[in-house]
């Protein structure tokens, strides 16, 4: 029982601040070009090691 509210408790706090970090994110001024690049080029250095085995 005591997990189910341990657990309870860390969703709570991780929807909080996601709701903030939204917030904030729509009102600051994002390169967002530049933020997708970087996502991409990490998503595509993840799959390389996935699919070669190497790195």
């Amino acid at each position: 029982m005591i997990r189910l509210v341990v657990i309870a408790l860390v969703v709570v706090v991780a929807w909080i601040l996601l709701v903030k970090l939204i917030k904030e994110l729509k009102s600051a001024n994002v390169d967002w070009t530049g933020v997708t690049t970087i996502i991409g080029f990490i998503a595509l250095a993840f799959w390389l090691r996935h699919i070669t085995g190497m790195g």
